[in-house]
């Protein structure tokens, strides 16, 4: 497929419609009073994307109808028989896939999934903990940490070690987290005015400031990824002390955002998911995607 080369540029303050388009993510991700309910529509193609996962080679896209990998020429194909609307979603060092979100529509239960938990890549999930009481908007680990939530509906970040067991953290309004792969005590939270920082666990942040940005991921301890609402993505090799813009993601509207390592960058967008390998600078659309109005 072709590789789309991308400009690098310099490190840009934040703009105003920036922060405004911040800003309506963040209102715009409110938990559906419709979940588990069937309006008699039949649910359109990969109407958003909410998380990206890498697991063996594989691509594992986590969206509005379900979990899908990409398959001849980019197509999705769905994996296993559920399709949820999996918001937050990343795969723990192990291989376990976690998540959260909604049922389907029509299929009853309880509105929110809580955490949930799949051993073989997706196929099957079982619930672990809090079903039918949160839904987190973004999950993230560190290999041997605990796992963090935000709870977005309650505006709290959660935390829990054997994923049971919750405790309540910091209050704040935030898009996407992201836990240092070194320290599993420090956090980053996406804000309306920055990223903001916690270094003990997430009990307290300091105020959002700096560069803002949509979504953040941590591939190494010196290659921290985030990417703005306007698409342009920013690397920091001092863990968000300092960003410097190193292109723009292709296809516009970010909408998730993996770092596999140091170089390797997953990315979703308004017309598809895209792959670097190197740091960004260049881009391969792995699975096409029509972006529906759902809402998010």
């Amino acid at each position: 497929m072709t590789k789309l080369p991308l400009p690098r540029l310099t490190a840009t303050s934040a703009s105003a419609s920036t922060v405004l388009a911040l800003s309506l993510l963040l209102t715009a991700c409110s938990p559906s009073t419709d979940a588990g309910k069937d309006d008699g529509k039949p649910a359109s193609a990969l109407t958003h994307i909410h998380g990206l996962g890498l697991l063996d080679e594989t691509l594992y896209v986590a969206t509005h109808e379900g979990i899908y990998s990409p398959g001849e020429g980019g197509a999705p194909v769905p994996v296993g028989e559920r399709r949820d609307d999996f918001m937050g979603f990343t795969v723990a060092a192990d291989g376990t896939f976690l998540a959260s979100g909604h049922p389907a529509p029509g299929t009853g239960g309880p509105a929110d999934l809580g955490l949930v938990a799949s051993e073989d890549a997706g196929r099957t999930w079982e619930v672990r903990s809090l079903g039918g009481e949160v839904d987190f908007h973004a999950l993230d680990t560190a290999a041997g940490g605990p796992v963090y939530g935000y709870d977005s509906a309650n505006g709290r970040l959660r935390v829990t070690r054997d994923q049971v067991v919750w405790e309540d953290r910091a209050r704040l309004r935030a898009l996407d987290i992201a836990v240092s792969p070194t320290d599993p005590d420090t956090v980053l939270a996406t804000t309306g005015t920055g990223v903001a920082r916690s270094t003990d666990g997430g009990r307290t942040f300091a105020p959002g400031e700096g560069q803002v940005l949509s979504y953040v991921s941590w591939g190494a301890a010196d290659a921290l990824y985030g990417v703005a609402p306007d698409g342009g993505l920013f690397r920091s090799g001092n863990g968000g002390d300092a960003w410097t813009r190193v292109g723009a993601v292709p296809g516009g509207g970010p909408q998730a955002l993996t770092a596999v390592g140091s170089r390797r960058l997953l990315v979703a967008t308004g017309d598809g998911v895209y792959e670097s390998e190197d740091a960004g600078r260049t881009f391969e659309r792995r699975m096409a995607v029509a972006a529906g109005e759902d809402g998010h």
